[in-house]
């Protein structure tokens, strides 16, 4: 498969902030507010209904929050915690990692009880061999030919 990335890109220069959406594919966007990735929907919902022109910024970055965890409890492939990077027009960044953690895992991995069996101290596992011996066809997949990306002119 390929890899691709989703961007959201802030910052502010002597016009002013600008956040930019930035798809897998190239395509970009300048908004006033954007959301991507798979909780994007229930995020955009939630901008949709609160967003205004000239926010303070303790409610923008409560905003933010409440637009990041709506993505995370509405979409089981979104992530668990909340971070948040304010860039100012002064030129200051304030990032804050973890604000939220609305799924805390570790009360679950301790109230899991574990057989002392199944813990494996270092040097339990043989090393039979550390020769590495590459595949015979290997090297007839590293002499294929690429075919250029088709692009419309």
């Amino acid at each position: 498969g390929h890899i691709g990335a989703a961007l959201v890109l802030g910052g502010t220069d002597v016009n002013g902030p600008h956040i930019y959406q930035i798809y897998p594919h190239g395509s970009t966007g300048k908004l006033p507010y954007t959301t991507m990735g798979s909780g994007s929907l229930a995020a955009m919902a939630v901008y949709e209904s609160s967003w205004r022109e000239g926010m303070p910024e303790n409610e923008a970055v409560e905003l933010v929050q409440r637009t990041i965890l709506a993505g995370i409890f509405n979409d089981l492939g979104s992530g668990s915690n909340c971070d948040i990077c304010v860039i100012r027009n002064d030129g200051t960044v304030d990032m804050r990692r973890n604000v939220l953690k609305p799924n805390p895992v570790q009360p679950l991995r301790d109230a899991i009880q574990r057989s002392g069996r199944l813990t494996m101290p270092p040097g339990v596992t043989p090393v039979l061999d550390t020769k590495f011996t590459p595949h015979p066809d290997s090297a007839a997949a590293t002499t294929e030919e690429s075919t250029a990306m088709e692009v419309e002119a």
